[in-house]
């Protein structure tokens, strides 16, 4: 059997309890070296063989998760945030439906949201936005044209940029083609939850001033959108006068 895990953001204490089970269980844990905290890896047993993505190849993965079910042992595929955001994980699962090898996706906490706790910030405030676009910047992996940076900006909607952070200029720019203006609230966040997270509150205008006066480059989420403001609705559902199906308004 093999288990993908979402690691979380990267506390390790924000793993799932159902994640840290399979972990503590595990015969063999394949773990995405480059972001995964590995902390989270003093939960395997000590005989758990350990292997670490970053330096693999797809098939160097999956002739590890093979050769484990050949034994019948347990795998626990560990990757960051939540396994369904840029985690690479339909062409492992394709492999494994190919031979017949069960398999289970445990989800996580994604660092979205991870960096969202760390500004204190809500995506959705009523009046603001209602919807928030999970994206990245185009760099040397493509993205369909109709999703380019630019276009997507022309919603004006909450925005997580994942991947960006090295390229901030062109962000920078391909923002100020859509709805958003110099002045939009922006953030990084670096590292988010982990002991050496850093937040950088900016404009969209300034945020490649600000990835440069800090030094984030990489492993930093570049978040985008009014909701980072301070002007926003009060929700309704807590309205005294809001009837809802468990209480009655008043007037």
């Amino acid at each position: 059997m093999v288990h993908f895990v979402g690691a979380g953001p990267g506390a390790p204490d924000l793993i799932t309890l159902r994640g840290a089970e399979l972990l503590k269980a595990a015969d063999v844990v394949i773990y995405a070296g480059s972001l995964v905290n590995p902390a989270l890896l003093e939960l395997a047993e000590p005989e758990c063989a350990i292997f670490n993505s970053a330096e693999m190849t797809l098939e160097e993965v999956l002739a590890v998760m093979f050769q484990a079910e050949a034994e019948g042992k347990a795998v626990v595929r560990l990757h960051t945030g939540d396994p369904c955001l840029y985690g690479a994980i339909r062409e492992q699962m394709d492999a494994l439906d190919e031979k017949g090898i069960p398999y289970d996706d445990t989800p996580g906490v994604s660092s979205f949201c991870g960096a969202a706790a760390a500004l204190g910030a809500e995506f959705t405030l009523p009046g603001v936005s209602q919807s928030v676009i999970i994206t990245r910047l185009a760099g040397r992996t493509p993205v369909p044209e109709a999703e380019r940076l630019a276009s997507l900006a022309g919603h004006g909607a909450s925005m997580a940029l994942f991947l960006s952070a090295g390229m901030l200029g062109q962000v920078q720019a391909e923002l100020l083609q859509g709805a958003y203006t110099s002045d939009t609230p922006a953030a990084l966040v670096y590292k988010a939850t982990w002991p050496d997270e850093k937040v950088v509150r900016c404009t969209v205008g300034t945020l490649e001033e600000a990835g440069v006066r800090e030094g984030i480059h990489k492993t930093a989420l570049v978040l985008v959108g009014g909701f980072l403001g301070g002007t926003y609705e009060r929700s309704r559902l807590y309205d005294p006068s809001f009837t809802t199906e468990f209480r009655k308004g008043t007037s």
